[in-house]
């Protein structure tokens, strides 16, 4: 049966390149079904995130490329337009498949084109807002749009809120049993087009799962279904291929279907390293501590002393080193569900309180709740604290995931505190100042692990807006924000150069860049960030404010998104390791003069 071939196939592949295994796998009879009963790529699928969207790949023409998936140069880990013409739409963040896939349907009607459009979304991606913004308008519109629940009732971290509460107590009583036996024969059977059948269908529903929420909301509602039952599946989807309108087919399916350690581990198989195909075991990870283990344990300790602290997350309770603190105060831990708009506001609403929230958020999901971050937390400089992980190249997720644009975006914003840390010890020590200072304050620390920099219990408050001058040189001052500390002082003893840890990205100590100025003839920012408005950009506005003249080299990220790779290999790429910041020097002015000084 093909999708056992499919599903044998996924799990070979990615026991060896690691990446997104459980979800797919719960998806497999799912995609073979659309692939059948639609005429794919002219019909749209538009699949959410793309973590369950591995089978697609091996189906649209791609089986042979798999084995590349998140590497350089290779296939992306998500849906990608520029990849494949069945890519509808690229997405790496959740819950935007039904808005995309509605203004497919919109466009298809305004072009009188007949091609159908399906938007298939997970019950966790459907907890967030923008997921049913899209649900309220589609409902009130005339578009012929499918929308397909991927019911598992998991997204990456268990389920939580309303929603996933409703499901689930659909599933849990006898409506489910009925129903998915019954739909068989129902949908099986009845033609579509006769009154009496659709007549018969909404009898047959009333009895059993009164006005649902979707039908409500204005759609055409069927299910639930065994999403792993292929011939209901594809009779399911054929019938309703034939209706018009907002059509919303509730499916329920396993995750990690067909591979015992994935079903016995969905969050741990969800985004996986290289495993035993035959045993589920993982290879070894590294036993160097990662900022995300300093943030987690940071937070358990501050907890300790400070009773009015709650930790916030949108639905990242394992990335983002929650689990502990979960568990240890379970009161005064908080998982909003993939909704980081709402989380930002909750947490404003406890600080008004005197309540001192510390939300944990990925870099690049707290682009998603800006305003929030704006209008409901700056304007009124409320005390809370964010420990945003990801920062920085990321590696194999690519451009969706690369935070490498938060420098800039939190700089521009008043009253904001922003460190970088450049090591462990560091980032717990910003943590705690940050968690101290009143009004808004963010450390931004990378994925993975720092440079083994030892930690203590206690912890030091850092300043803020205070540099720390680490290496005394001439001529060129290195002026290194966060993680660009240690490329900048290996460069630094080639050059003879001044290296400063910055540490406070907003805000700057102007006091020591303009002395730094007026001493050297080159200054040279390096961050792990867009050059564009980032910390190189305020530096270049110090200068401009006072008058000095003194050279600037601004280094960074480019001004486009950065592709997926190793994140050595992508900060070499793009001159931000030791060798690039110096040639990126030497480039820049002959420095002949300064080495032969140095070495004198």
């Amino acid at each position: 049966m093909l999708a056992d071939e499919v599903r044998a196939f996924l799990i070979d592949v990615t026991s060896e390149t690691g990446g997104h295994l459980a979800p797919g796998l719960g998806a497999v009879e799912l995609t073979v079904a659309l692939h059948y009963v639609f005429d794919t790529p002219r019909d749209r699928l538009v699949w959410d995130i793309g973590h369950q969207a591995y089978p697609h790949k091996i189906l649209t023409g791609r089986r042979d490329e798999m084995r590349t998936i998140r590497k350089a140069g290779g296939l992306s880990g998500f849906l990608k337009r520029t990849e494949s013409k069945y890519d509808s739409f690229g997405a790496g963040h959740s819950s935007t498949s039904i808005s995309a896939a509605l203004g497919m349907a919109v466009a298809s009607q305004l072009h009188e084109d007949s091609r159908e459009v399906v938007a298939i979304i997970g019950d966790g991606a459907l907890t967030a807002g923008q997921a049913m913004e899209a649900l309220y308008n589609a409902g009130g519109m005339d578009a012929d749009l499918l929308v397909v629940l991927n019911d598992n009732e998991m997204s990456i971290s268990r389920n939580v809120g309303a929603m996933s509460n409703y499901l689930a107590r659909i599933l849990s009583g006898r409506a489910y049993t009925s129903v998915r036996e019954g739909s068989k024969t129902v949908l099986g059977t009845a033609p579509p087009v006769q009154a009496f059948a659709r007549r018969w269908e909404e009898h047959l529903k009333g009895m059993v799962m009164p006005s649902t929420l979707f039908e409500e909301l204005g759609f055409y509602y069927i299910g639930p279904i065994d999403g792993h039952d292929i011939d209901t599946l594809v009779t399911t989807l054929t019938n309703m291929k034939a209706m018009n309108g907002p059509r919303f087919l509730h499916i329920v399916t396993q995750k990690g279907k067909g591979f015992s350690p994935a079903e016995g581990q969905p969050i741990a198989f969800h985004g996986v390293g290289p495993f035993d195909p035959n045993t589920g075991k993982v290879e070894k990870k590294s036993s160097q501590r990662t900022y995300t283990q300093v943030f987690g344990d940071w937070l358990c300790d501050m907890a300790e002393t400070d009773e009015r602290l709650i930790g916030i997350t949108p639905a990242m309770r394992e990335g983002s080193g929650l689990v502990p603190f979960s568990e240890r105060h379970p009161d005064r831990y908080f998982d909003v569900g993939i909704a980081e708009q709402h989380a930002l506001t909750f947490a404003a609403g406890t600080a008004c309180d005197g309540l001192k929230p510390v939300v944990a958020i990925y870099s690049t999901f707290l682009q998603r709740a800006y305003d929030q971050l704006i209008h409901d937390i700056s304007v009124q400089h409320l005390d809370v604290t964010f420990a945003i992980d990801r920062a920085g190249i990321v590696g194999a997720d690519g451009p969706t995931h690369q935070g490498a644009f938060d420098l800039s975006f939190l700089r521009c914003i008043p009253g904001m505190v922003v460190f970088a840390p450049s090591d462990e010890a560091e980032c717990r020590d910003m943590l705690y100042s940050a968690f101290l200072h009143e009004g808004p304050a963010a450390v931004r620390y990378p994925r993975g692990a720092g440079p083994g920099a030892p930690e203590t219990k206690d912890m030091s408050r850092i300043p803020v807006g205070k540099a720390q001058i680490r290496r005394e040189g001439r001529d060129v001052a290195l002026l290194a924000f966060g993680t660009m500390l240690a490329p900048a002082l290996e460069a630094a003893e080639a050059l003879g150069a001044t290296v400063v840890n910055m540490r406070s990205v907003k805000p700057l100590d102007v006091d020591l860049i303009l002395d730094l100025a007026g001493s050297h003839e080159l200054l040279v920012s390096i961050e792990e960030n867009t050059v564009r408005g980032g910390a190189g950009a305020g530096v270049s506005e110090i200068l401009s404010e006072t008058g000095c003249s003194t050279p600037l080299l601004i280094l960074g990220l480019p001004d486009h998104h950065v592709d997926q790779g190793d994140p050595a290999a992508v900060l070499s790429q793009y001159g931000l390791d030791a060798q690039g910041i110096q040639a990126a020097i030497q480039r820049r002015r002959p420095l002949q003069s300064v080495a032969s000084r140095s070495s004198a």
